[in-house]
Formats: C-alpha cells, sequence, structure tokens
C-alpha cells in the first residue's frame, strides 16, 4: 500500500477548490433571481425564443443559466488540475484556481448585466485565461514529475 504525502501548503489548494463552492452559490443565487423575474417555471432550463422576444429578463435569464453552466463545465478539469498542479506546487496551484475564480465572477458579472460580448472584459482576459493556462502547464509538468519519480 502506497502513501500519500501532501506538502506543506496543500491547505491552500483546499481552500481555493472550496471557494468554488462560493462561486457557483452565487451564481445558484443569480440564476434563481433572474428565474422568478423572468417567470420562468421549473424544469423550463432556458428561457425560449418567443420569451426572450417579449422580455428582456428572460434573456437575461438565459445568460444567467449559461454561465452558470459554462462554470459548471470547466469545474472537473480545474479540480485535477488544481490537485495534481497542487501535489509539487501548491501555492501557484492555489493563486491559479484563485485568480480564475477573480475572472469567473467578472465573466459573470459582465455576460449577466449587459451584452454578451461583456463577458470577455479586462478582468477576465487577464486572469482567468493565464490562470488556467498555467494549471495545464503546471498539471501536465506535475504530472510528468510524479510519473518520472515512478510515484
Amino acid at each position: 500500500m502506497s502513501t500519500i504525502i501532501v506538502p506543506t501548503g496543500f491547505s491552500y489548494v483546499a481552500a481555493a477548490l472550496m471557494s468554488t463552492v462560493f462561486l457557483l452559490a452565487g451564481q445558484f443565487v443569480t440564476v434563481s433571481k433572474q428565474r422568478a423575474l423572468a417567470g420562468i417555471a421549473y424544469p423550463q432550463l432556458y428561457a425560449d425564443k418567443e420569451q426572450m422576444a417579449t422580455s428582456p429578463a428572460a434573456a437575461k435569464f438565459n445568460r444567467a443559466q449559461r454561465v452558470h453552466q459554462n462554470t459548471l463545465e470547466y469545474l472537473p478539469s480545474l479540480y485535477v488540475m488544481t490537485v495534481l498542479f497542487g501535489l509539487k506546487n501548491p501555492v501557484l496551484a492555489a493563486s491559479s484556481l484563485g485568480l480564475w475564480i477573480l475572472g469567473r465572477v467578472a465573466y459573470s458579472v459582465g455576460y449577466v448585466v449587459g451584452p454578451p460580448d461583456n463577458r470577455n472584459n479586462i478582468v477576465t482576459v487577464i486572469c482567468a485565461t493565464p490562470s488556467f493556462l498555467t494549471l495545464i502547464v503546471g498539471a501536465t509538468y506535475s504530472t510528468y514529475q510524479l510519473v518520472a519519480a515512478g510515484v
């Protein structure tokens, strides 16, 4: 049986992973609020074209729902990359995920509040994209190191 040795500072990785729960909770609250304002009943996932044509609130609901769904699509790979990278460099892994979350908050606000093009604002470009790339490269290199070490 092998033993996993968690590096010093891995608690930062745990905190960064946990912060995604708060991001999702905030997005959930936004979706719920926009659903109520648009009058979109459950279990309907999105407002249809007719509802969007007659209600700006329906379009806003769709954007809130889409940004939440998009975040859920990213999280599995982000979790894996953050943990793998965190095994070799926990502070940089946690910082990268934290910056991605900051960028995702800006993306969410920009997407929901205004036209869809607002989602790619300066904070998103500066935070989310470089941090995601850092996680990809860091996780790949960490995995290589673990395989090379025979762990």
